[in-house]
């Protein structure tokens, strides 16, 4: 009885500061690596023996020292992730899928933004080096075979997500969306609806998809035999002021409603937030006068008025896909790259030409 309410005592002063494996080693009657290999469950130890110093250290209220861990395995258990904007909101579901598979696998998530921009990019990359992360996803990086030397040499796996270059260096792995197919499935919904004069609202500073979303509404209009017309594409210069993409979409809106075309295909969708704006402000109906498209899928566009007929990108999955190849990079699986198919979800902003004042 005396030595239980001596044991309890011990406890008490012990929660007053942090306990260590030195106090559990002295209350256990062993050394220090005993309690260091016992709380590892290393096979040195006898299961009974290692029972035995648990139970001290739960009555202890033991916390590991994350960092005194992370020095003995070199791992931190934790994972960078480099997105362009925190407020936008389709990487905000990119992220929720992300964090699904690690949190699963016991892993913390540390997230930076680039803002698209290179060096911002390089700067939160060298950051998270210094943090000693385990892995890096990085989503629309503007690394390149040209530039990659500016990044120094990686130490852990890096997984690329929708990177807007076309000549990565072969050390990375990626999960990218078919652009170009996201394209083609926009102009050949509208071209479906009758739609002959359609235009593309496209953004200057993401080269790649860009270029690839541009190169897939030129498809399908050559597919379906239809002009193509230099003044139905309009594409923000932002190589001096960079503004958002809803002022994108504001802003080029009337120039292409000017010339012509009875639908729009936008780069995103909040490009199309924008053009719905524009489109209410100079008295536009939509989809009456004129057809929108976007593309990304994002919660946004199922709220707007009309809700906004989308390419969606299959963002959780994208995430988690992501997640799971550095996962197995991590455990020095082989992995491959992966190209995922985005699909069309039909709303109210696209309709058949002619239905409206439009027509």
């Amino acid at each position: 009885m005396v030595m239980h309410t001596f044991a309890l005592f011990i406890v008490k002063i012990m929660k007053k500061r942090k306990v260590s494996i030195e106090d559990i080693a002295r209350r256990a009657g062993v050394s220090h690596s005993t309690v260091s290999r016992a709380l590892r469950d290393n096979s040195l130890i006898s299961p009974k023996v290692r029972e035995e110093i648990k139970k001290i250290a739960r009555e202890m209220n033991y916390v590991p020292n994350a960092i005194a861990q992370s020095l003995l395995s070199a791992r931190t258990n934790t994972i960078g992730v480099v997105v362009t904007s925190i407020a936008d909101p389709f990487y905000a579901e990119v992220v929720e899928g992300i964090e699904q598979v690690a949190r699963t696998a016991g892993l913390s998530v540390l997230l930076t933004a680039s803002h698209r921009d290179f060096q911002q990019e390089i700067a939160a990359i060298d950051n998270f080096h210094r943090r000693r992360v385990d892995g890096i996803l990085v989503t629309d990086s503007r690394i390149n075979k040209n530039n990659s030397d500016q990044v120094g040499q990686i130490a852990v796996p890096t997984v690329l997500i929708n990177s807007q270059t076309q000549e990565r260096p072969e050390i990375f792995h990626t999960v990218t969306v078919d652009d170009f197919l996201g394209g083609r499935l926009a102009v050949e919904h509208l071209i479906g609806l009758g739609h002959k004069t359609i235009g593309y609202l496209g953004v200057g500073d993401r080269s790649n998809s860009n270029q690839l979303r541009l190169e897939g509404y030129q498809m399908a209009l050559k597919e379906a035999g239809l002009p193509q017309n230099s003044d139905w594409v309009a594409i923000s210069d932002e190589d001096n002021i960079r503004i958002s993409d809803v002022d994108t979409g504001k802003k080029l809106l009337s120039q292409l409603f000017t010339a012509g075309v009875t639908s729009i295909f936008c780069y995103n969708d909040m490009v199309a937030v924008g053009a719905l704006l524009a489109c209410q402000e100079l008295g536009i109906s939509v989809p009456q006068d004129l057809s929108l498209v976007g593309f990304d899928g994002i919660a946004l566009s199922c709220y707007v008025t009309p809700p906004l007929t989308t390419v969606c990108q299959p963002m959780l999955e994208i995430g988690r896909s992501a997640m799971q190849i550095l996962l197995d990079l991590l455990e020095e699986k082989s992995v491959e790259n992966l190209l995922l198919s985005p699909f069309l979800v039909k709303r109210g902003s696209s309709a058949a030409f002619g239905q409206g004042s439009g027509g």
